[in-house]
C-alpha cells in the first residue's frame, strides 16, 4: 500500500512517517505540507491511500476531497483531523474514514488494516 502523508505541521507528518514506515506492507509515497503538493504529488502517481489533515492549507478540504475523488477515485482518503467533530462532514464530502488526532496511533492503523482488506 501506498500512501501519501498530507499534513502542513512538520512534527505530524515526521510521526505519521515514522509510524508506518514500520509496518509490513506499506510505503511512503511522500509528504505535502499544503493542497499544491498534494496535487503535485497526484499528477506523479495516485497513491492507494492519501493521510489529509483537514486543515491543510490552501483550499477547503470539502472541496479537495471531491476533487482528490474525481482526479484519483481509486485512491482512499482518510481524513485526520483534531477536531472529531468534523467527522460526518468529512465523510460526507467523500472521504473514507476519519480518524482524530487525539486517537491512540492503533486506530490510524486499524484504519488502514481495514482499508487493505478491502482492496485498497
Amino acid at each position: 500500500m501506498f500512501v501519501l502523508i498530507a499534513d502542513g505541521r512538520a512534527k505530524v507528518r515526521s510521526a505519521l512517517r515514522l509510524l508506518l514506515e514500520q509496518q509490513p506492507g506499506i510505503q511512503v509515497l511522500g509528504e505535502a505540507i499544503d493542497t499544491t503538493g498534494v496535487f503535485d504529488w497526484i499528477r506523479a502517481a495516485c497513491p492507494d491511500v492519501i493521510l489529509l489533515d483537514w486543515e491543510l492549507p490552501g483550499q477547503e478540504s470539502i472541496d479537495l476531497v471531491a476533487e482528490l475523488g474525481r482526479k484519483c477515485p481509486a485512491t482512499a482518503i482518510v481524513i485526520l483531523s483534531s477536531r472529531p467533530e468534523v467527522a460526518q462532514e468529512a465523510v460526507e464530502a467523500g472521504a473514507h474514514v476519519f480518524v482524530s488526532k487525539s486517537d491512540p496511533p492503533e486506530r490510524l492503523l486499524m484504519a488502514l488494516g481495514q482499508l487493505c482488506d478491502q482492496g485498497v
